[in-house]
C-alpha cells in the first residue's frame, strides 16, 4: 500500500447488522474504504482473491468456513495475503488463538470504541501487529506446551539462531511493546530495534511480530506466566 492511498477493506461477518455498523465506522475515515462484505468464510476467500483488499475484518465464527479456516487458505494461498484483523466478542475466546496462530495480525473486540476500530485497521494494514499482552499471555498458558507452562528448558529450535539481544528484543515485543518503547528500554536507536526485529522474524520464520511472539510462547523461551 503506497503512501497517501485509501486502505481498502473487505468484512467478513455472518450478521448483516455487525457488517453494516462496520461499513459505517470505516467509511466514515477518508483514508480507508470498504470494498466489499463477506458472510461466510467460503465466500470471503474468492472475494479477497479478487478484490485485493489490504485489511480483511474477519469474525472467527461463520458458517461454511470459519474465520480461522479462512485464515490459513488467504495466508497459505496468496503470494501477498491482506493483513488480517480478527474482530471477536471475547478476547480470552481460545479459537482467537487459533486464527492468530493461522495468520492474524491480531484481534479487536466487537465492543471496541468506533476509534480504536479505525486505528487498528491503520495499524496493522502499515504492517504492524495489534497485541493484546495479557490476553495473549492467558491464551499462551492454555496452548503453550506443558514443558513450557512449567518453565523447563524451551526447545530451541529457531530460538536458539537469536543473538542475545535478538531474544532481549523477543522478550520485549512479548509484553506488547513497539519499535520506540524497545528502544527506549534498551538505550538503541529505533532503526536499531527495527534490525533486529527484522532478524527475529526472519529467523523465526514468522510473518509479523504476532507470529514470533506466539514462537516464543509455544518454545518456552517466553513463559506465559
Amino acid at each position: 500500500m503506497s503512501e497517501g492511498t485509501s486502505i481498502r477493506v473487505v468484512i467478513a461477518d455472518d450478521e448483516r447488522l455487525v457488517r453494516m455498523g462496520l461499513r459505517v465506522v470505516i467509511d466514515a475515515e477518508p483514508d480507508l474504504s470498504v470494498v466489499g462484505e463477506a458472510a461466510d468464510g467460503a465466500e470471503v476467500v474468492p472475494l479477497v482473491r479478487e478484490l485485493r483488499p489490504d485489511v480483511v475484518l474477519m469474525d472467527i465464527r461463520m458458517p461454511g468456513i470459519d474465520g480461522i479456516r479462512a485464515t490459513e487458505q488467504l495466508v497459505g494461498g496468496m503470494a501477498e495475503p491482506p493483513r488480517i484483523l480478527v474482530v471477536t466478542t471475547f478476547e480470552h475466546d481460545d479459537h482467537v488463538y487459533d486464527a492468530l496462530r493461522a495468520g492474524a495480525a491480531g484481534f479487536l473486540l466487537k465492543r471496541a470504541r468506533a476509534e480504536e476500530m479505525v486505528q487498528a485497521v491503520r495499524l496493522v494494514a502499515r504492517g504492524d501487529s495489534l497485541l493484546f499482552p495479557a490476553a495473549v499471555r492467558e491464551l499462551a498458558l492454555r496452548h503453550a506446551p506443558e514443558s513450557a507452562a512449567r518453565g523447563a528448558a524451551p526447545d530451541r529450535g529457531p530460538i536458539g539462531r537469536l543473538t542475545e539481544r535478538e531474544g532481549q528484543v523477543l522478550r520485549l515485543m512479548a509484553t506488547g511493546l513497539n519499535n520506540g518503547e524497545i528502544a527506549q528500554h534498551l538505550v538503541v536507536s529505533q532503526e536499531t530495534v527495527k534490525t533486529h526485529v527484522g532478524s527475529v522474524l526472519a529467523k523465526l520464520g514468522a510473518r509479523d511480530r504476532t507470529q514470533a511472539v506466539i514462537a516464543a510462547y509455544e518454545s518456552g523461551f517466553v513463559l506465559p506466566g
